[in-house]
């Protein structure tokens, strides 16, 4: 069977609970990397703010390597990415099964 190519969504289009999300974005700015530990180890995630080709910006959740991949002004691609909500704000991760790529 062929993969089915899941055409790219703006980030107006975006709501919590969204999975298989493919979309390209500037990195506008990043947060401080912050440490934790949970039951699968030690890691760090950082928050980003993502803006897409039409200004609209969400948070991006960075997770690990990915901190050390992404500098500020970058243009990156998220696929099967996934959108959650925390505090009332839309957040984007590439969660377990997505990708991200600097273009």
């Amino acid at each position: 069977m062929p993969d089915v190519k899941v055409p790219d969504v703006k980030v107006k289009d975006l709501k919590p609970g969204m999975g298989d999300v493919n979309i390209e974005l500037e990195i506008a700015s990043l947060g401080e990397p912050r440490a934790f530990t949970n039951f699968k180890g030690q890691g760090s995630v950082c928050n980003a703010a993502g803006k897409d080709s039409e200004g609209d910006e969400i948070s991006v959740t960075l997770w690990n390597e990915q901190i050390k991949q992404v500098k500020e002004g970058d243009k990156i691609r998220i696929e099967k990415g996934y959108v959650s909500e925390y505090k009332g704000q839309k957040q984007l991760s590439t969660g377990k099964f997505g990708t991200l790529t600097v273009l």
